[in-house]
């Protein structure tokens, strides 16, 4: 059967509205105002005449991957209607994304699947997770708190030192979001209260060198919680600081909830083995435009070489074919040609691109086949820290 695949207009919003509402169950829910007007998003639909029977929202996004912005369509809002499923149409839906994403210019796609089978048949793979660690709150309560650092929540004026420490610290990770762009309302006000509270860590020099952003929880003891969403240090002194502060919630609060991502340096300092997984939404990522992926982050400037790949990639068929991967300098680029010794799957791409694994792991897992002389430096290309996004979308 063939159906209608387009981009949804504002009078398609009530549509799109009740087949999220079924899929996901928020059907008791009241649509927003601007539910079809967010400037940003681009919903994609498949229409069975009237009706619509699958929709994929593409969010225009920037994450960060070797201390550059990578532009990236983040997939949300994938819907198909129960009647429709195991049809081809979430393919068809998701495939025309790619390539509306592609031609407005991202280089990337990242999602958080409900499962990751359909994502992985069109090419994206599981490179990382957004992680929530539980704590018990009077193990925190042994840490002292770093000399030479004042706490006092933060005011209006302390918000733009607030967004240059998180940008600072998303800039050295990897797949971290670029909290800026048509998606983010970066106003202070709305920073300040989208939280119950947002503690600065002041230095000697009067200079924020730290801060947490925190909720705390509904319930009171034995159950209650305090949820810290970001917590940001540039010195150790700011950072024991304000874990010490939330060990101050013990008689209270005997759970902190901390959002870290593996590798994170608070985790050195929590003085506890009794440190559990909270929740874990694992995210994935692929290639949408693979010449613009590779120019677009940053590599490492110690290293120079070259490696011939062959692509295949039939969801993204511009994708596909030899290429000649050339790293200099800390700058990367795919040139057309090349033996195409070296076989990426897309899904094997997206790992390796992110530094989610090895190419020896890719190999055993058939994401990655070929010629394996070129396997260090292909290692070394992506080593670094792990992939982590703290935003859910």
């Amino acid at each position: 059967m063939v159906y209608e695949v387009r981009q949804l207009q504002e009078q398609d919003g009530p549509a799109a509205w009740r087949l999220g509402s079924v899929v996901f169950g928020y059907h008791a829910s009241p649509a927003p105002e601007d539910f079809s007007l967010v400037p940003g998003r681009v919903t994609w639909g498949v229409l069975d005449g009237d009706r619509l029977i699958a929709k994929a929202v593409d969010r225009e996004q920037g994450q960060w991957f070797g201390g550059r912005i990578v532009p990236t369509s983040g997939v949300a809002g994938v819907a198909v209607a129960p009647e429709a499923r195991r049809g081809g149409v979430g393919r068809q839906v998701l495939t025309r994304l790619l390539a509306g994403a592609r031609e407005r210019g991202a280089a990337l796609s990242a999602l958080f699947p409900s499962t990751p089978h359909p994502y992985r048949r069109l090419g994206w793979e599981e490179v990382g997770a957004l992680t929530y660690l539980s704590v018990p709150t009077s193990a925190l309560a042994a840490i002292r708190p770093g000399p030479g650092v004042t706490l006092r929540p933060a005011a209006i004026e302390d918000v733009p030192a607030v967004q240059a420490l998180y940008r600072d610290w998303a800039r050295s990770g990897t797949g971290m979001m670029e909290r800026s762009g048509l998606l983010y309302d970066t106003t202070p006000e709305k920073f300040l209260a989208a939280y119950d509270g947002v503690t600065v860590a002041v230095g000697a020099t009067g200079a924020v060198e730290g801060y947490a952003s925190w909720v705390r929880g509904p319930h009171t003891d034995p159950v209650a919680r305090v949820t810290a969403h970001d917590l940001v240090a540039t010195t150790p002194e700011a950072q024991s600081a304000l874990l010490a502060m939330f060990g101050g919630w013990a008689s209270v609060a005997p759970t902190t909830v901390l959002r870290l991502g593996q590798g994170d340096p608070a985790l050195l300092e929590i003085p506890t083995t009794l440190v559990t997984v909270d929740s874990r939404q694992p995210w994935m990522l692929r290639l949408v435009d693979a010449p613009a992926a590779i120019a677009a982050r940053g590599w490492p400037g110690h290293l120079t070489g070259a490696v011939d790949l062959e692509l295949a990639d039939p969801e993204c068929r511009w994708n596909a074919g030899p290429w000649r991967l050339v790293l200099d300098g800390g700058i990367g680029r795919l040139e057309p040609g090349g033996s195409g010794g070296v076989r990426f799957t897309p899904r094997g791409l997206a790992a390796w691109y992110a530094g989610a694994a090895t190419p020896s792991a890719l190999r055993r897992a058939g994401l990655l086949s070929g010629d394996a002389v070129a396997d260090p430096l292909l290692s070394a290309a992506t080593a670094g820290p792990v992939p982590v996004l703290h935003d859910f979308f």
